[in-house]
């Protein structure tokens, strides 16, 4: 079973957010696979990985760029296969609602949805659902005056 983690955003988009989440899974010299919900989201995040000032260097690959397995970071919108993810990605990031049926492929889930959006969360208390029926350890964040707060 996967450890994951409910990332509910209320002060910064999803582009501001990803990058440091995603620059923490870096320093511990870890991979991640970013799950997008659509064409139009993954082509944003591309070029939000390549803008982003803090961390300054997000390398990272697309299925239009190719090489999935030199990628630290890989950004799509398919869900991995038996195999796993395509650059051996232990992190699996969730965005726009983008479901995966091979959890338990990762050690760590990050499921970030917007708190602005009525939709997303009941979305999200959706998919919580689902993964505690499923048996998954589940912790749930949200983003506070400090940065983000484990909440109960």
């Amino acid at each position: 079973m996967a450890e994951i983690g409910f990332y509910h955003l209320t002060r910064t988009p999803l582009e501001q957010a990803l990058p440091r989440l995603l620059g923490r899974v870096l320093q511990q010299q870890g991979r991640a696979l970013v799950l997008c919900g659509g064409e139009e989201r993954l082509a944003a995040l591309d070029a939000a990985l390549w803008l982003c000032p803090d961390p300054d260097w997000l390398p990272h690959g697309t299925p239009a760029t190719g090489h999935a397995e030199l990628q630290p970071i890989w950004l799509t919108t398919q869900d991995v296969g038996e195999a796993g993810a395509p650059n051996g990605a232990r992190y699996l990031f969730l965005v726009d609602g983008a479901e995966s049926a091979r959890l338990s492929l990762f050690d760590r889930v990050l499921d970030l949805f917007d708190g602005n959006d009525e939709a997303a969360v009941a979305a999200a208390r959706r998919r919580w659902a689902a993964a505690k029926e499923a048996g998954h350890a589940l912790s749930y964040w949200q983003q506070g005056p400090r940065g983000w707060e484990r909440k109960a």
